[in-house]
């Protein structure tokens, strides 16, 4: 099966347990994996996902009402992405939180999350 891979999109949210967290905010960084058939591609866009409005959707997601749980927003993600692209047979979600408020030294914390089409 074919990919659209998209590593790093970087967006500002409110996601947290602590009032802190939702009301400062902070850095969130998301992959995405998209499987999809390409083996009919003739180098037009309507063949293909357009990879700019899967990231706008990631965006407005990650931006809007903030969530106690990370795997919350990423579920979303992945469920809103497959619901608004048909061609995206299954996506692959990769939330990091790389700022998590823990007492001790930590390079990231993420979650991961797999949806497909029955």
């Amino acid at each position: 099966m074919d990919k659209i891979v998209l590593i790093g999109l970087e967006f500002f949210g409110r996601h947290g347990c602590s009032r802190e967290e939702q009301s400062l905010g902070q850095k969130f960084l998301i992959d995405l994996e998209l499987t999809l058939d390409l083996s009919n591609l003739h180098d037009e866009i309507s063949e293909t996902v357009d990879y700019v409005e899967v990231a706008n959707l990631t965006k407005k997601i990650v931006e809007n009402q903030p969530r106690k749980l990370i795997e919350t927003v990423a579920i979303e993600i992945a469920e809103k992405i497959l619901e608004q692209f048909s061609k995206i047979e299954s996506v692959r979600v990769i939330l990091h939180k790389p700022h998590s408020p823990i007492e001790f030294s930590l390079k990231d914390v993420a979650v991961e999350i797999f949806r497909g089409h029955q």
